[in-house]
């Protein structure tokens, strides 16, 4: 691939571009279709860059590993914004099952252990309605940043940003992606803090801690971050988190196997630990609010309260793995729009089906009686329960290795936002990892009370990177001539974005509700 007569090459570009049909061909070629539509007068050297390698790609149109060498290579330029640097050396190398296990466990947050109580209050038919519709649409929400990213050829969130609307789209994704990244990544470490802790404690049976070191989560959250978070955040490419993050998701699934197994071993109208005497009577009127154990143990398949409209938030952002998308993407082996979408696909699919089965089997071990937090409730039955403490601890390995998949995307952000030409620098790549996760620390020991702050934050970050944008990009990005603004695909699309603003208002309001009447229901989110 020359760069050294982009003159006659963008003279044939255009021409040769129209023989390709409309939605024919490999994505090189849409790609390519696409770019000669732009408008030239553009003095962005990262746009330039693209337009060159796209131009580049179209006079040598062998079928194969040309064209995805130009998308690569046109992808590589556009995020270092470096011509005369080739990153052959960062060419997608993450297979596709790599792939599929890092972006399952983008998705796959804590928020899994709050299904359950999600169930008890909307009945099983709408939880399963609801939690389809949203797996529908974070699916259909991909699709649109795939198919933007396709069209200009950058797969980084904030250049679509920049693509769309310039350096105002650019900083509005930047920002909301690192303020959503850092509230999950402080949501994570904060469970660490709080329940690493107690799990420790269980297993070495003390009752009454006497301020042992090894028992004070300040402590143990700063041990994970440096011993296992640090050295996982400083790898140089997503790709190799494939393990880690298989080996978190494996953890996972020993959660919904021990939830679906304690489902038949949990007698239905539950004993407390309490009536054993061992604990003061704390939960005295725990177990028995009905009253009636016939209408205890039978599952309500629709159930409307006070509570179900704070599920539909919860269930809302269960699949928010958009920050991660693109950056997957970038390092798929021989990636094309097609392949990227089978793994959001999969991903999708495995975790809805396991977020259904966990909130099923939590439900139908506890009915009305299940808590915001499914293992809390385990442990008002057995606080000693050596298989629950297990789940427990696998629950807090896969929390801690999904820290680094969502470090990633935020230091990218900051890199595109304050750094956008300068190619990869370890330094600057160690430095900024050091500094947010020393920042998160700082926040999840000294000022916990600011998780209600990000509960803000997140309410309003999360429709924008899942619903808004990659809606709003797409209707900016897609050129006119491809697709008229009263286009099917571009009406769907702003729906979308309506349905993301909806969302907004609906989660902003319930929070403060929650605030203003003092209760903490809706802050178990994601």
């Amino acid at each position: 691939m020359s760069e050294d007569k982009p003159a006659d090459t963008v003279e044939t570009a255009p021409a040769e571009v129209n023989t390709i049909p409309n939605g024919k061909g490999h994505e090189p070629g849409d790609e390519t279709t696409a770019t000669a539509k732009t408008p030239p007068a553009e003095t962005d050297p990262e746009k330039e860059t693209v337009a060159n390698s796209a131009q580049n790609a179209s006079p040598h149109r062998t079928e194969g590993t040309e064209a995805n060498l130009a998308e690569s290579q046109e992808f590589l330029s556009s995020m270092e914004g470096q011509k005369t640097t080739r990153f052959t050396d960062f060419e997608g190398k993450t297979s596709f099952g790599m792939s599929v296990f890092n972006l399952g466990n983008a998705i796959m947050g804590s928020g899994i252990l709050g299904l359950a109580y999600a169930m008890a209050n909307t009945g099983v038919v709408l939880f399963l309605i609801l939690l389809t519709v949203v797996a529908v649409l974070s699916s259909y929400s991909i699709h649109l940043l795939l198919k933007s990213s396709g069209i200009v050829g950058i797969r980084a969130y904030e250049q679509l940003g920049y693509r769309a609307f310039g350096t105002p789209g650019k900083m509005a994704a930047g920002i909301a992606i690192t303020l959503q990244n850092i509230g999950a990544m402080s949501s994570y470490l904060y469970i660490v803090k709080y329940e690493f802790p107690l799990v420790l404690q269980a297993f070495l049976k003390v009752d009454k801690p006497a301020g042992e070191w090894y028992l004070n989560g300040n402590y143990l959250v700063i041990i994970v971050s440096v011993a296992v978070i640090l050295p996982l955040a400083l790898m140089k490419q997503l790709g190799y988190l494939g393990y880690t993050s298989g080996f978190s998701l494996s953890c996972m699934v020993f959660f919904l196997i021990s939830v679906i197994y304690k489902k038949f071993n949990v007698p239905c109208p539950f004993v407390d630990f309490v009536f054993n005497g061992t604990l003061s009577g704390t939960h005295d009127n725990a177990t028995d609010p009905v009253g009636e154990d016939s209408h205890d143990c039978v599952p309500k398949m629709v159930n409307l309260n006070s509570q179900t409209a704070y599920t539909i938030p919860i269930l809302a952002f269960a699949f928010v793995c958009h920050p991660e998308v693109l950056p997957i993407y970038t390092e798929l082996r021989n990636p094309t729009k097609k392949k990227m979408q089978h793994v959001s696909n999969i991903s999708i699919a495995v975790m809805y089906t396991m977020y259904f089965l966990a909130a099923l089997f939590g439900y139908l071990t506890f009915y009305g009686e299940v808590e915001a937090e499914l293992l809390h409730t385990y442990s008002r039955i057995d606080p000693y329960d050596i298989l629950i403490l297990c789940v427990r601890l696998a629950v807090l390995t896969a929390v801690t290795l999904t820290v680094p998949i969502v470090l990633f995307p935020v230091r990218r952000a900051i890199q595109q936002m304050l750094f956008p030409n300068k190619t990869f620098y370890w330094p600057r790549h160690i430095a900024i990892a050091l500094i947010l996760l020393t920042f998160i620390n700082l926040l999840v020991i000294f000022a916990p009370n600011i998780l209600g702050i990000f509960g803000i934050i997140g309410a309003t970050s999360a429709p924008c990177l899942i619903f808004i944008f990659p809606a709003v990009f797409y209707i900016r990005i897609v050129p006119k001539e491809e697709e008229p603004m009263r286009s099917t695909p571009k009406i769907l699309a702003a729906c979308f974005a309506g349905i993301g603003f909806l969302f907004m208002i609906m989660s902003l309001s319930f929070i403060i509700i929650d605030w203003t009447s003092g209760s903490s229901k809706a802050s178990s989110g994601h």
